[in-house]
């Protein structure tokens, strides 16, 4: 490690997010380039600074800085340097100069100790004098506080966090109990609070640590999917977390529900359960709203049975039974689920009662949970849809706390609202969804009950249906058209645990059998780059792998490594970017892996002017990467419909490769062509409800390659894994 003493000339970069900083740094006569982390940093200021040498392939040789302390400006001409760079607002070069010839080398001392005297200098008041001691002092402070968190092993982005939150309370607050950052700082999980204890030398034991075990064992079990956890259950993950004995973690159950930050139920059947209260609330909630959205509406059936004639006459449509009984339920009730697999007609359903509602004049929203649902949603219909986000009018927030300018004090105007890809929704979109429609609004809720659950947690439409409290409408039929398929034919069969003839005689469902992992990729790589593209008129991008797993040999992780040397091999001309173990190149496609409600993102003209912009990019979104800057430290992915989003290199945690993505992942998303691969995995995953989901995704081809015995297997295998809901208890409550 090298050092290097002076001040900082000039900034050349500093990205506000991250604190990566490029600067300008005098050391004595020689002016050198230094990069590095920096929690705040001015011009003018005098540092020492510890790191190494590199060369920068596009900028040359650069100070890389590991750590640095900074420096009292030790003369008058520093102090005056320091003081008129605009390091402290208010003060320019002259008043600077002022300042220093009042008062000399004793300026800092002055300022920190007596702030007042700064009044004796021309053009100073007594509160403008405070104000530059505060600024001083606070940077002083702020340094301080840099240095003692460090010391705990927190680096310097979280650092800057953690002093905001606490300020000089920080000292207290990590000494006395650092699980409060888990709860209180956005980014900062039980892991890192309980590595920062170890190192203050916390026990194992604390009251502390085990409640804030409890905690993030419940936030663990949400990622799965769950709103709650059985008793039991939650004391043997939170014991396995932590290591501690059920009879001490036990005994916090009861002070964390005084504190409301769990709530304790005792269900019907007799089980002990444990909510995050959040979650309670949420589905408690969820239930209230749609019980109060459920009102009847006295139509008679004269008039429904006569606007469905003349509806059928001058669209071309023709409704069966349960198709005209979709219709009227919507007409009679606040309330409809109406929910059936593909090709059981729910899109016709939907533009009959779409018709309908325009002839008596009602205002209609249509929406879906994703930008690529929405778009099919739009162009079956002839009516514009948008996400739920755009419809709510996202506005920004940390994962899982969005918020919406769309809720119960700013309600959505619509006299019906018609959701699709329903089984895609979790309970914390639906419970803002439902805020935001007012008693009166009709609202229509349509998916297929078979496709996976939700990636975020709760079981909505399940269990709903379940619940048996609102008005149901299953849709069964396979019509005509439909059934020329053989995607929507084997997907009914796969559901219904039906015999799949796997002989390729098929024009859109093939099954190629293979039996060794790597004789499987070099399949799949044939038919995205030579096979599919022409039998679909698509592109290989187009074409999307879908696998059961993330790990092993056909798992997400390793088939994208190989897709993407084959499909965007290294060039030149490409700039890459390693992160986590992933090299993403320019050419890329990618995928959005969890809910920012934070990111921003623009669609742009050809020539560059500005036509939309907004927040948010959510869980499963799919894009291109089109640019990488490393002396801007970011990474451009354009999404659907032009949306160019840029991640500062930090939150390229954010992305993964997504040539192959899983099967959960591709919920509501539909393809030109799907390629399967199977092998074998855990039963648990491998199952009837996951092959079924694959299958639909795909519009024109599905290919199977694989054992078709795993195949068979898993449309026997009807075991899912239990997630835990309660939102139809809470629907029987009320």
């Amino acid at each position: 490690m090298e050092k290097l003493t002076g001040y900082v000339e000039h900034i050349i970069y500093r990205n506000a997010d991250n604190g990566y900083t490029v600067f300008q740094l005098m050391a004595g006569e020689e002016e050198i380039t230094c990069v590095g982390i920096f929690s705040d940093l001015s011009e003018g200021e005098h540092i020492e600074a510890e790191g190494s040498y590199t060369e920068h392939p596009t900028y040359g040789k650069q100070f890389k800085v590991e750590r640095f302390e900074e420096r009292a400006p030790e003369d008058a001409e520093a102090m005056e340097r320091y003081l008129g760079s605009g390091a402290v607002k208010g003060v320019g070069l002259a008043l600077a100069a002022r300042i220093v010839r009042r008062f000399g080398e004793d300026t800092f001392r002055v300022i920190e100790e007596e702030p007042e005297r700064l009044a004796e200098v021309k053009g100073i008041s007594e509160r403008k004098a405070m104000e530059i001691s505060d600024q001083v002092n606070g940077k002083r402070d702020l340094r301080k506080a840099m240095i003692f968190l460090q010391q705990y092993g927190i680096k310097t982005n979280l650092a800057v966090k953690v002093y905001q939150k606490y300020g000089q309370e920080v000292y207290t607050v990590l000494r006395e109990n650092p699980y409060r950052l888990a709860e209180d700082i956005e980014g900062v999980g039980f892991r890192t609070a309980d590595e920062i204890a170890m190192r203050i030398g916390i026990r194992t034991d604390s009251e502390f640590r085990v409640r804030s075990g409890i905690l993030y064992a419940l936030q663990q079990a949400s990622a799965e999917g769950h709103t709650y956890l059985p008793k039991d259950e939650l004391t043997y993950r939170t014991g396995r977390l932590i290591e501690v004995d059920a009879e001490q973690i036990e005994k916090q159950y009861m002070d964390l529900a005084m504190e409301r930050k769990i709530i304790m139920k005792q269900e019907k059947d007799g089980a002990s359960v444990i909510y995050a209260s959040s979650f309670y609330y949420m589905e408690a909630n969820t239930a209230t709203l749609l019980r109060q959205l459920d009102v009847s509406y006295e139509v008679a059936e004269e008039e429904i049975a006569q606007r469905i004639r003349h509806i059928e006459k001058s669209t071309g449509m023709q409704l069966d039974e349960h198709q005209a009984d979709a219709v009227r339920e919507a007409v009679r009730n606040g309330l409809l689920v109406i929910t059936g697999g593909p090709g059981t007609g729910k899109t016709t359903t939907i533009n009959a009662i779409i018709r309908y509602f325009e002839l008596e004049g009602l205002d209609i929203s249509l929406a879906a949970p994703t930008g690529r649902a929405a778009k099919r949603m739009s162009e079956t219909t002839g009516t514009e849809a948008r996400t739920i986000h755009r419809m709510l009018e996202l506005s920004g927030g940390v994962e899982g706390s969005a918020g919406f300018e769309r809720n119960e004090h700013h309600p959505l105007e619509a006299d019906a609202i018609i959701i699709d890809e329903m089984s895609m929704v979790d309970i914390s979109l639906m419970y803002a969804l439902l805020k935001a429609i007012a008693i009166g609004t009709r609202l229509i809720l349509v998916g297929d009950v078979n496709q996976l659950p939700s990636v975020g947690p709760g079981s909505v439409l399940a269990d709903i249906i379940r619940s048996g409290v609102c008005h149901v409408v299953m849709l069964k039929k396979i019509f005509r058209q439909a059934s020329t398929s053989d995607i929507i034919v084997n997907a009914h069969k796969i559901n219904e645990g039906k015999e799949i003839t796997l002989d390729n005689k098929s024009m859109d469902f093939f099954f190629l059998k293979r039996y060794e992992a790597d004789v499987i990729i070099r399949v799949v790589l044939q038919l995205i780059q030579q096979k599919l593209p022409k039998f679909v008129d698509a592109t290989p991008y187009d074409i999307q792998v879908l696998t059961p797993m993330r790990k092993g040999l056909l798992g997400v992780e390793r088939l994208n490594a190989i897709l993407q040397r084959y499909l965007n091999p290294p060039d030149q001309r490409k700039n890459e970017r390693e992160h986590g173990g992933v090299t993403f190149r320019e050419g890329d496609k990618v995928m959005q892996i969890r809910n920012n409600y934070q990111l921003a993102w623009e669609v742009r003209t050809k020539l560059g002017l500005l036509t939309e912009q907004g927040l948010g990019v959510f869980n499963g979104d799919m894009g291109v990467i089109r640019e990488i800057n490393d002396f801007a430290e970011s990474l451009t992915v354009e999404f659907d419909e032009g949306r160019m989003v840029e991640y500062p290199y930090k939150q390229l945690d954010e992305l993964e490769l997504a040539y192959a993505i899983t099967i959960h992942k591709a919920q509501g998303s539909e393809y030109p062509a799907v390629v399967i691969p199977l092998l074998n995995g855990p039963a648990m995953l491998m199952n009837r409800n996951l092959l079924y989901t694959a299958v639909t995704r795909a519009r024109r081809c599905v290919t199977l390659v694989g054992n078709e015995n795993t195949f068979y297997e898993m449309v026997r295998n009807i075991s899912q894994q239990k997630r835990y809901s309660g939102l139809c208890a809470r629907l029987l409550e009320q």
